[in-house]
């Protein structure tokens, strides 16, 4: 629980943003630059996304980030948000995150999601160059991979009668820790029934965030791991030193999200004297979902954010706000760091 005067604790988000003229190798050392200090700062976890042939977010293989920010960290946590498990086969992912809790013991969460984290395009690329899962059969994959991971393993039965007996390592001590991710009814009442502990990606759009937390909350069956309904919320965030700057750095994000509700060409992130000076390039529609996005965002000086993220924590009754630092950059700013990402960061933690 938290309450309007006590601050939740904080998680971050990453995509790997991907900027005008910034290459991959320099998106990824500055999301690792931030990881290195959302750990020093006190964040409690740092998920990274999957999503597939996006020119501005790098994130396509959680595993290789989080392995990677898992030796440049100490204490966080580290994971998956999430793992689309329908691109991928159940015992691999099982195998990947085994792995990964063994190079860092009680830091490994597995975040697992149910959408293709693409298009139709690559989504069928995904399914002829590797192993993919059945989506119809995502329940049972859930309940496979929590089982595979753990030190028993999982019991595969035979028609025929027989078994066999699989492990996604050969002697684990501890395993990840497994949660669902969603942001529908569908997933909400999944974890539930499965008594796992449960994400909404409120980042995405916000909508059904109330009757997806009651489902959750109100059909939820205990576990052996989890004895009670545990959950946290995502939110798209920047902090600045002033409101000025933090809705300066908002922008080029805010373009993106009309591009990709408008179904125009996708392109690397905008930075701020980018995006204003192509700010007449959107009609009406356009116009409209910016600002739609942006009133759901929580942007202004550290101050304000905090006490609004204490606020929004305190309404849905959760101690963890998972924020997804989106700052844009100014031109000149480096380009294998993320001096606006690292800046909220930085004043939220105050």
């Amino acid at each position: 629980m938290s309450d309007a005067t006590s601050a939740p604790a904080l998680s971050v988000l990453d995509l790997v943003p991907v900027r005008a003229g910034q290459t991959s190798a320099q998106a990824v050392a500055a999301s690792l630059s931030l990881v290195k200090r959302a750990d020093e700062l006190g964040y409690r976890r740092y998920w990274f996304a999957e999503h597939h042939n996006m020119p501005a977010v790098a994130s396509t293989t959680p595993p290789v980030l989080i392995a990677a920010a898992a030796s440049r960290t100490e204490r966080i946590r580290v994971g998956s948000g999430g793992v689309m498990l329908p691109n991928h086969s159940p015992l691999v992912v099982a195998e990947q995150f085994a792995a990964l809790e063994a190079l860092a013991p009680g830091r490994i969460d597995l975040g697992i999601g149910r959408a293709p984290g693409s298009d139709p395009v690559i989504t069928q690329l995904l399914r002829m160059s590797g192993t993919t899962s059945d989506v119809e059969r995502f329940p049972e994959h859930v309940r496979d991979i929590t089982r595979l991971v753990g030190a028993e393993g999982a019991t595969v039965q035979f028609a025929s009668g027989g078994t066999y007996e699989v492990h996604a390592t050969p002697a684990a001590t501890g395993a990840p820790e497994v949660w669902l991710l969603g942001s529908s009814d569908y997933s909400a009442q999944l974890a539930a029934s499965l008594g796992l502990p449960y994400v909404f990606a409120n980042h995405f759009s916000g909508e059904g965030l109330e009757r997806a937390l009651g489902l959750y909350r109100s059909q939820f069956q205990p576990s052996e791991a989890q004895p009670s309904p545990r959950t946290f919320l995502t939110a798209n965030v920047i902090a600045a030193p002033t409101a000025d700057e933090a809705e300066a750095r908002a922008l080029p994000q805010l373009r993106m999200m009309a591009r990709l509700r408008q179904n125009r060409p996708l392109v690397p992130l905008e930075t701020v004297e980018q995006a204003r000076a192509a700010a007449s390039d959107f009609d009406a529609l356009g116009e409209q979902i910016m600002a739609g996005a942006r009133a759901k965002w929580f942007v202004g000086t550290g101050d304000s954010v905090r006490a609004d993220i204490a606020s929004f924590a305190a309404r849905w009754e959760v101690d963890e706000v998972m924020i997804s630092p989106i700052a844009g950059s100014f031109d000149g700013e480096e380009m294998d760091a993320s001096p606006g990402r690292v800046q909220t960061l930085e004043l939220l933690a105050r």
